[in-house]
């Protein structure tokens, strides 16, 4: 063991001297493990953006003493304790908040860096949110596991809600326009059929030019030229500048119809590829782009 871990060891033991008084349930979570978790979680940190954003949709975001570096939505996230990155998190920081439970992500959060906060006598519980439907289901899960599960009823409800009216406006389209989903400009890189963003795109009623096994392939200039996009959507995280950046590039190949017809827009990345209740905002705003002949007079958010 490591000094600086040992030095983690010693300080939780330290901050957490004082017997528990409060009583514990075992659950499963979805790494299949058997966890002891507090009845009441009062102290919680999440390992992920998309955890955060699912406990202020719960409404239980005073029992967040810690979050992950890009937790940024809502605003008031930003004021949370970070403890690095989901993929790089800083276990001498975490246990320094002294949680009861810990919310981490099986995909994402690494493996070894959850055993290491169990064995200092911290809960983890790991979700694995990989789709629109995991989504809704993890809420109903989190819910439960925190005392709340009539509000997560109401949300997955009105999650569910929207999606079925976004298929409902799409139930008679006979055309899916080829869609080019940019990431970013150097290197040009997409998304493959094991993302959100191509399930979201399908869902939208478009076809995803990236598909195929590689989760994030990468293009060439002249290949996506050759895949001849009827829509371009772009995401970055330096929004503006890069979109003009981008657009402007675009514009030269006036023969590709996402040009020609002037269909390139600009899309906020977190509502697509982050496992929180906003992928229902994500594919709303991919419909709306992708079919706007279905939604001209319609208003589609019904937000909870």
């Amino acid at each position: 063991m490591s000094y600086n871990f040992l030095r983690t060891v010693l300080i939780f033991c330290i901050l957490t001297c004082l017997p528990s008084t409060g009583s514990t349930k075992t659950v499963t979570d979805k790494f299949g493990r058997s966890v002891d978790v507090p009845d009441q979680p009062e102290r919680i940190v999440a390992l992920a953006p998309s955890i955060t954003e699912i406990m202020y949709t719960l409404e239980v975001e005073s029992r967040l003493v810690g979050a992950t570096q890009f937790s940024d939505y809502p605003s008031e996230a930003g004021n949370l304790p970070k403890v690095g990155s989901y993929v790089r998190l800083d276990v001498e920081k975490i246990v320094s908040l002294r949680p009861d439970l810990c919310i981490a992500v099986k995909d994402g959060n690494p493996i070894t860096i959850i055993r290491k906060l169990e064995s200092v006598g911290i809960a983890v519980y790991a979700v694995d949110p990989r789709n629109l439907n995991a989504v809704m289901d993890t809420v109903l899960e989190l819910g439960q596991l925190l005392g709340v599960s009539d509000r997560a009823e109401a949300v997955k409800a009105t999650m569910a809600n929207r999606t079925q009216r976004v298929q409902s406006k799409l139930s008679c389209i006979n055309h899916r326009p080829g869609v080019f989903f940019q990431i970013g400009i150097a290197p040009i890189v997409s998304a493959g059929t094991p993302t959100f963003i191509h399930e979201l795109i399908v869902m939208a009623g478009g076809t995803n030019l990236a598909q195929g096994p590689t989760p994030y392939p990468r293009f060439s200039k002249e290949q996506v030229i050759r895949l001849w996009p009827e829509v371009i959507i772009i995401t970055s995280m330096a929004r503006k500048t890069v979109f003009e950046q981008v657009k402007a590039d675009w514009q030269q190949w006036r023969n590709i119809p996402a040009v020609k017809n002037n269909r390139i827009h600009l899309v906020n990345s977190d509502v697509l590829d982050r496992a929180s209740p906003r992928l229902v905002d994500g594919l709303e705003i991919l419909a709306r782009l992708i079919h706007p002949d279905c939604f001209q007079s319609t208003k589609m958010s019904d937000k909870q």
